[in-house]
């Protein structure tokens, strides 16, 4: 069993910066996809950038030149930097790990709230 915990979020002005970070209780083997979620009031759970074993990464369009994933393999971790920080960016957080081949084995974090203030 794989337990996901984040940490980093919190209150932060228009075009501050926010560095979340999210550690894997239990080997995170390199078939794994790491990723960062978020979901506001009403909305849907979306992504919002994943990185592969390879170092290969995803981002949603909103967040393309101001958000940056990265992860340590050797720590079990995934990281997202977030900078320029928009209104529209307040959401729950949330860290999910996914096995590349194996649905079953996908894992969520508990989230992390990030309010960004106009």
């Amino acid at each position: 069993q794989v337990q996901l915990v984040e940490s980093g979020g919190g209150l932060v002005q228009t075009g501050g910066s926010l560095r979340l970070s999210c550690t894997a209780s239990g080997s995170i083997s390199n078939m794994y996809v790491l990723g960062w979620y978020r979901q506001s009031p009403g909305k849907q759970r979306e992504l919002v950038a994943h990185i592969t074993s390879g170092g290969s990464t995803r981002y949603t369009d909103s967040v393309k030149g101001r958000f940056t994933i990265s992860r340590d393999n050797a720590k079990n971790a995934v990281y997202l930097q977030m900078n320029s920080l928009k209104p529209e960016d307040t959401a729950v957080y949330y860290c999910n790990a996914r096995h590349t081949f194996s649905a079953r084995l996908d894992y969520w974090g508990q989230g992390t709230q990030v309010t960004v203030s106009s």
